[in-house]
Order: structure tokens, then sequence, then C-alpha cells
């Protein structure tokens, strides 16, 4: 019998867009939560509403589509309008989650990785057996936060602070990738990496990991 495992898998601002394109490149099919988030705010859809009811129309582009990098500054200087925005974006999320899991299943597919946000907060990380973390430096993170979005370094520190602690997060895993260096040792990281995911169970790990096939990943809101 093939026998499935559970795998939670976080990561910092950024880090997981290469990772996730390795993940693709093998086959094995990625649940983007980022962009189940973008439909979530489409223009007139029922999460759209219940943002703009809660944070008014000046978060909206002449479109009438919300402008992102705005409600991002608003959601990442005030713990209160970063949770009640988590609040009300997170049914019709979770709902997307679930049905994007669910075709891939019909698919077949026996691995699952969920580009997922706020994995450790939202307690998705109960949902999995083996937890793996892309691990940054702080100041790696700011740095590339800065230069990937064009941050002031308050803003990007803000986005950084509302985050749970990248060590505590380290502390939670079973495997960590470290991505403080170049792309070839990230390459070198994953091969050993997905060898080890892919591996046939034994009899210890097959008790480890009971279950369906579900690899997550948790990304922050940007």
């Amino acid at each position: 019998m093939q026998q499935k495992s559970k795998i939670g898998f976080d990561y910092r601002f950024g880090d997981f867009s290469v990772v996730s394109n390795l993940f693709k490149a093998t086959g094995i099919p990625v649940v983007d939560v980022d962009v189940i988030a973008r439909n979530v705010l489409k223009k007139g859809s029922g999460g759209w509403k219940r943002v703009v009811a809660a944070f008014g129309k000046e978060i909206l582009l002449p479109s009438r589509e919300v402008d992102r990098p705005k409600l991002g500054q608003m959601v990442f200087s005030s713990d209160s309008k970063r949770q009640l925005l988590n609040k009300l974006m997170a049914p019709y999320i979770s709902s997307g989650i679930f049905w994007k899991i669910l075709k891939q299943w019909v698919k077949g597919a026996k691995m699952i990785v969920v580009d997922i946000p706020l994995l450790f907060k939202a307690k998705m990380d109960k949902w999995t057996k083996l937890i793996l973390v892309v691990w940054v430096s702080q100041e790696t993170q700011l740095n590339r936060l800065m230069e990937r979005d064009g941050l002031s370094e308050d803003d990007a520190r803000n986005r950084v602070m509302a985050q749970m602690c990248v060590d505590l997060k380290r502390s939670k895993a079973d495997i960590v990738i470290d991505n403080n260096g170049g792309l070839d040792q990230l390459h070198q990281q994953f091969d050993k990496v997905l060898s080890e995911i892919t591996r046939p169970l034994t009899w210890r790990l097959l008790g480890h990991w009971f279950g369906d096939v579900w690899v997550f990943v948790c990304k922050q809101l940007n």
C-alpha cells in the first residue's frame, strides 16, 4: 500500500518563489494562496465588499480594485487592523484552499505544496506531521524586502516585526533550509530535502507521518 505523509512548510518574505518553482519542476503541484487571496479581493466579490466596508473606499484604486500595497501598509503598521483583515478574509481563503486541494486529490496527487500565509498563527501546522522552514536572518530578510518591494527601512521592519520571530519558527521545524546564501546553495539543500521527503517510508516514519500528503507553506501578506 502506498502511504502518504503530511509536511508543513514555512518561509519568510520572498524566500519561497525559487523553492516553489523547484517543487513545480519536479511535478509536485503547488497551491498558491496568494493567488487565492487576490481572488478573494477581486472587485465585487464577497471578500472585497467586507474589506472595503471595514477599511473604507480610500483603499481602492480608480478601477475600484483594492490597492494592495496601500492596504498592506495600513495593516502592517497596526496589529488590530492586521487581525481584522485576517479575520475578514480567512473564511474565503480557507474555502479556496479546500477546493484547490480537493482538485489535486481528484487528480491523484500524492504530495501537495500549499503556499499559505501564517502557517503557525493560523494553527494550520496542526494539520501536518513534518514541518519544513526556509530560514533567513532578520538582516537578510530586511535587505531583500527593501530591494524587492522598494520599501523604506521602517516599512520593511514593520512587516518583519508583524510576523512570528524567524528563530521561533526555526525551532518548530523538523527540517530547515538556510536561504542566507546563493541560489546554488539553495538548490543543493532543496535536492537533499526532496530526497528526504520522497523516499520510501520506514515503519517508524509510517507511524509518525500517518495521513495524507500535504506540503504546507506559510507566506506573509505582501
